[in-house]
């Protein structure tokens, strides 16, 4: 079965050493997700409706809120990830134009060919990780290096639009949209029939659905879902509730759906992933 061998949080956002198995479903994440291989079987993501290799020469770069799925094939044996969820705000840190890590076109492929260098950093970080597991410190730089060299190769960040009209374009959303977008990230357990939710934005359902893709490019399950994951990770990492009353707040009626929800999107199931966040004794600092 899929588990977490280890979890770092911090101010970079995530880092998840995940020894993979079954499939994850499709699903997307608010920031940049650079996928490395560690060691086992060369493997796949589907990125949008491309499948795209994940091996000891290629990362998989998938853009903040670009829909993905693990294509695991279940004849081969398991791959060990270092999965990168990385904050927009701490990437801002190294090169001001990093912080744009959350636009749809930061990455200009789903897949690059490694250095050396990169596939060096990616042991060596998920190594402290394993050997390391509270020294915070030693992998948020580690993270740093390694993202620094990710980016100089495979983003195109010098090209990220300066001007006040481009920035406006990009972010232009339908004010119904907008409604909706703030109803599902402050409550997202909340929100149990999409159509509803249609209705109450003053929509058409099928107007709302289209719209919804368009101003956010996923559809709005998926978006749904991914602020459940958000806060079943930092609930499950950071919390003493016990999964069932996490579940139940986040619109899980039934414990086991929550569990198989976690494990299906995080790739662990909650009980080892709470396991390993925490032998990480050090908390972190949040960002001012």
């Amino acid at each position: 079965m899929s588990n977490a061998l280890r979890i770092a949080r911090g101010r970079f956002g995530r880092v998840a050493l995940l020894d993979m198995d079954r499939p994850l479903v499709r699903h997307a994440h608010p920031h940049c997700h650079v996928l490395l291989k560690v060691e086992g079987a060369d493997t796949q993501f589907s990125v949008r409706d491309r499948l795209v290799p994940l091996a000891d020469e290629s990362a998989v770069l998938i853009n903040a809120w670009e829909p993905h799925a693990y294509a695991h094939d279940q004849t081969r044996p398991k791959t060990v990830i270092l999965a990168l969820y990385i904050e927009q705000q701490w990437l801002g840190h190294f090169r001001p134009n990093w912080a744009a890590s959350h636009a749809p076109d930061f990455f200009t492929s789903n897949v690059g060919s490694i250095t050396p260098d990169i596939r060096w950093r990616a042991r060596m970080l998920a190594e402290a990780m394993v050997q390391e597991p509270n020294s915070a410190e030693v992998h948020e730089v580690l993270l740093g290096e390694l993202m620094i060299a990710v980016i100089e190769r495979f983003a195109d960040w010098r090209s990220v639009p300066h001007s006040i009209r481009a920035l406006a374009s990009r972010h232009r959303v339908d004010f119904r949209i907008r409604k909706a977008v703030e109803r599902m990230k402050a409550a997202p357990g909340e929100i149990a029939d999409l159509d509803l939710l249609a209705t109450d934005v003053g929509l058409s359902r099928a107007h709302f659905f289209r719209l919804f893709e368009t101003s956010m490019g996923v559809t709005p399950r998926v978006f749904l879902n991914v602020q459940r994951l958000e806060q079943a990770v930092a609930a499950v990492a950071d919390g003493t509730q016990s999964f069932a009353a996490i579940g139940d707040h986040l619109g899980f009626s039934v414990p086991a759906h929550f569990s198989r929800f976690f494990h299906d999107h995080a790739g662990s199931s909650p009980s080892i992933f709470r396991s390993v966040s925490r032998l990480s004794a050090e908390d972190y600092e949040t960002p001012r």
